[in-house]
């Protein structure tokens, strides 16, 4: 009885960490952040990022976030929700943004994120 409490304890235990190991593919756009979700002020040259408040929760901020696009990287924190966001999608701050794509497109397709 014992051994069966302890295995599902360290299971749970275990959980959340998967819960929190989430990745994705879609569209990013950039946003001039301020005062984010996680409470920190950050300015457009922070190389950091808001995501969908679909899978948004405060476990999350503070974390990294590698973003591939085309051949391009960034590595990002997160540090707020995006409301208008769809579940793949992320908007960057404009100094990270632009280590992916050129600013003028706005938006790009195919993003591939993961949060590590």
């Amino acid at each position: 009885m014992f051994s069966k409490l302890a295995a599902l304890t360290a299971v749970f235990a275990v959980l959340p960490m998967f819960a929190l190991a989430q990745s994705g593919t879609g569209d990013a756009t950039f946003f001039s952040p301020g005062l984010g979700a996680c409470g920190v002020t950050n300015s457009n040259s922070d190389p950091i990022v808001a995501i969908s408040s679909q899978i948004f929760n405060n476990g999350l901020c503070g974390r990294q976030m590698n973003v591939n696009f085309q051949g391009r990287s960034v590595t990002v924190t997160v540090v707020d929700s995006c409301p208008g966001c769809g579940s793949g999608d992320i908007d960057l701050s404009p100094s990270a943004f632009s280590q992916l794509a050129d600013p003028s497109v706005g938006r790009i397709q195919g993003v591939q994120w993961n949060i590590v």
